[in-house]
C-alpha cells in the first residue's frame, strides 16, 4: 500500500514512541529524525482548536529537507473546555490535571504536517474523550507507576488509567494516542 510514496524517504519528526509505534502499524517505512529546539509558543490569539496543526507545521519549519524526503510532524493538545492542557511539569500537576478530567468530557485534537519539496499539507483531528469518577487513590496509583509528565493532558489512554478510567471515546482512538491514523492514512494515499 501506499506505492505513491515508494520515491520518497520518509522522515518522522517526533520524540514520540506512541508515533513511531503507530507509523509503523500502518505499514510506512521511515525513519526518525527528533526535531530539537522548537519554541513551541503560539499566538495568544489562535482559537485553541487551531493550537495542534499551527505547531506541526512549526515543527516541520524546524527541519532542513532533502529533495526526496517527505516530512511527517505533529502534536497533540488535550482540551477542556477552553483550557489546554499540555505536558505537566511533575507529579503534582500531573494529579491535578487528572482531577480535573476525573468524570468530565474533553476534547483531544492532533494536528499533523506533510511536508516535501514545494509541497506542505497540514490537517487536524478531534476525539471526544469521557473519564470516568477517578477516586483520588486511582490517580496516585497511576502517577506513581506510570510516565504521565510526556503526555498532554497527564495521561496515555493506551495505558492503566484508560483501561479503567475512560467511560467513552467519540472519534479516532489513535488520534488520541498522538496521531490520527485514519486521516493520515487517507492524506498519504493523496499526497
Amino acid at each position: 500500500m501506499l506505492s505513491n510514496l515508494d520515491r520518497y524517504d520518509i522522515v518522522l519528526g517526533s520524540n514520540s514512541p506512541r508515533r513511531r509505534e503507530l507509523l509503523a502499524d500502518m505499514d510506512v517505512k521511515f525513519r526518525v529524525e527528533a526535531i530539537k529546539g522548537i519554541d513551541e509558543r503560539y499566538p495568544a490569539d489562535l482559537p485553541v482548536e487551531l493550537i495542534p496543526e499551527y505547531l506541526s507545521r512549526l515543527k516541520a519549519q524546524g527541519h532542513k529537507l532533502q529533495p526526496n524526503e517527505l516530512l511527517i510532524t505533529a502534536d497533540t493538545v488535550v482540551l477542556l473546555g477552553d483550557q489546554v492542557l499540555g505536558k505537566p511539569a511533575d507529579a503534582d500537576e500531573a494529579r491535578q490535571m487528572l482531577r480535573e478530567l476525573s468524570g468530565r468530557r474533553h476534547r483531544v485534537i492532533s494536528g499533523v504536517c506533510l511536508t516535501a519539496a514545494g509541497r506542505l499539507v497540514s490537517f487536524s483531528d478531534m476525539s471526544v474523550v469521557i473519564f470516568a469518577p477517578l477516586e483520588e487513590d486511582e490517580i496516585d496509583y497511576y502517577v506513581t507507576r506510570y510516565a504521565p509528565l510526556d503526555k498532554a493532558g497527564a495521561y496515555g489512554i493506551q495505558e492503566w488509567i484508560g483501561n479503567i478510567g475512560i467511560a467513552g471515546i467519540e472519534g479516532d482512538f489513535y488520534n488520541v494516542m498522538g496521531l490520527p491514523t485514519r486521516k493520515l492514512y487517507q492524506a498519504l494515499k493523496a499526497f
